[in-house]
């Protein structure tokens, strides 16, 4: 897919949404990404699935034993690019504040995770996620997204290969523009803090 199909997706389901949005990295902005309204439709995340699972260089993709996604935003997209490479896919919760495997899932000792997310802005989540891997006895080799927010910015510490780059700027608690401030905050995300 070339950005501009992507971008012709993400417009086309209304996914894109202006206001004032509290994101789940904490930092506020005017745009904000519903990626679910974008994944609602199956043919349409198979066919971004797809596109992404393309970016990631064929060496990679050959490592991959398993794809895992933080819930609940990237569950969807992780369950997708599961099925575009071939691969099971499983999904982390936060059933007490800290990601983990539930529900049956379990990695193998060592076994070779791509992490699939729907939207990267600060990796915080991403970073979490990975850190769960760890502790679950995987290693996480690389990590795919459909966007990245943080303008290429963004070290998980693996390779990263988002399917498109947004920039929309972001701002602090303390930095937030007297414009934005004067329109209601939303909290859209899936974090609680």
């Amino acid at each position: 897919m070339t950005e501009e199909e992507i971008i012709g997706e993400l417009r086309g389901c209304d996914a894109l949404l202006e206001g004032h949005f509290r994101l789940s990295s904490g930092r506020h902005s005017a745009h904000y990404l519903q990626c679910a309204l974008v994944l609602m439709d199956a043919e349409r995340a198979g066919r971004m699935a797809f596109a992404l699972s393309q970016k990631i260089p064929r060496e990679v993709r050959s490592q991959i034993d398993v794809v895992v996604s933080p819930a609940m935003g990237g569950l969807i997209i992780g369950h997708e690019m599961g099925r575009a490479l071939g691969k099971n896919a499983m999904f982390l919760e936060r059933p007490e504040g800290t990601f983990e495997l539930r529900r049956g899932f379990a990695l193998k000792k060592g076994a070779r995770v791509l992490m699939v997310e729907d939207v990267v802005t600060t990796g915080k989540s991403s970073m979490e996620a990975i850190d769960a891997v760890a502790r679950e006895g995987g290693e996480v080799i690389a990590e795919a997204s459909l966007v990245d927010r943080s303008s290429g910015t963004v070290d998980l510490g693996v390779p990263f290969f988002p399917l498109i780059q947004l920039s929309f700027p972001t701002f602090a608690e303390d930095e937030i523009p007297a414009e934005l401030k004067a329109i209601p905050v939303t909290k859209p995300g899936s974090r609680k803090a």
